[in-house]
């Protein structure tokens, strides 16, 4: 049975997720950011000079994935790698405030990778990144890490920044899956292949495009979403479609959900916090139907605050 159909589901229930137990595995990075007033533009180039008067500092990457189910009230252990500087230290403090059992490994050889944004009048005016790949070694001794965690949490959540951190990701899945655990995998890169084994994907729509073309209708473009779901032997299919709300593709339907977002601010982290809600939702036992539905309504809160954010418990079923 493959049947279609466009559905806005309550996502107000009665729900708690204070016995759900999850480890997020992926890139942890920290978020800078750097608020100032834009009042000239720069007599040494023609771009706009900002008066830097408020610093703030957030977890990014895996650890926002972290982060948020940590604010939905779930459990939430975070495994991956920093460096052995003061942003390692400031990504564990920010760990240890909310909650977050943290299980980082700090790798002498690399920097702790760091976004940090300029913001000047509620605009993102500048974006630096700065990265590294971990090292073989850190990589080795995370993958026996993560085999040593598994049997504490019920839900397991890769998070793909295409970093580095995920390269034994093939591995995981495979001990996850004959662990019995339920698998959420936010994908990156060219080939998906290595995701193969999961129970549920979270591309968004130009993720998606690139591992199955483009479409011209959503007829097709459900032949195409059906086809990965079934080579990858997944349980589900979730994209992301941005204004066009989420779609789910699993063996014997297919659900349209339209977007709830009331106004758009950014994006920043927004698949973070999607995927997330559907890691606790699901870890609750919500079906899927109830568990994107309550994705949906997360990611459309989140989108209106500034920068990576979170949407607590209230917020979402208030």
């Amino acid at each position: 049975m493959n049947t279609s159909q466009k559905i806005a589901v309550s996502p107000a229930l009665p729900v708690s997720f204070e016995k759900v137990r999850i480890l997020v595995v992926g890139d942890v990075m920290l978020d800078r950011y750097w608020f100032g007033e834009v009042n000239r533009i720069s007599p040494e180039a023609p771009v706009p000079v900002v008066r830097v008067e408020k610093r703030e500092e957030r977890l990014g990457g895996a650890a926002n994935v972290a982060r948020n189910i940590a604010t939905l009230g779930g459990g939430a252990g975070l495994l991956g790698v920093v460096g052995e500087d003061e942003a390692g230290d400031v990504v564990d403090g920010l760990l240890t405030g909310l909650g977050i059992d943290s299980f980082l490994t700090r790798d002498p050889a690399i920097s702790t990778i760091i976004k940090l944004r300029v913001i000047g009048r509620h605009q993102q005016l500048l974006r630096i990144d700065f990265e590294e790949p971990p090292t073989d070694t850190v990589l080795r001794d995370k993958l026996t890490r993560y085999n040593a965690l598994l049997p504490q949490y019920g839900v397991i959540v890769l998070s793909d920044y295409a970093k580095g951190s995920l390269v034994n990701v093939a591995d995981m899945i495979a001990t996850a899956k004959q662990a019995g655990k339920c698998i959420l995998v936010d994908p990156k890169g060219d080939d998906f292949s290595r995701y193969a084994g999961a129970t549920i994907l979270t591309p968004n729509k130009s993720e998606l495009m690139r591992i199955v073309g483009s479409w011209k209708s959503e007829d097709e473009l459900t032949t195409k979403a059906q086809n990965l779901r079934t080579s990858l032997a997944l349980e589900a299919l979730l994209v992301t479609r941005s204004e066009e709300g989420m779609s789910l593709y699993t063996d014997d339907q297919v659900m349209h959900f339209p977007t709830m977002a009331r106004e758009v601010f950014d994006v920043s982290g927004a698949g973070d916090t999607v995927i997330a809600t559907m890691a606790v939702a699901l870890g609750a036992g919500l079906p899927y139907a109830e568990s994107v539905a309550l994705a949906n309504r997360a990611g459309g809160i989140v989108v209106g605050k500034l920068g990576t954010a979170t949407v607590t418990h209230a917020e979402l079923l208030g």
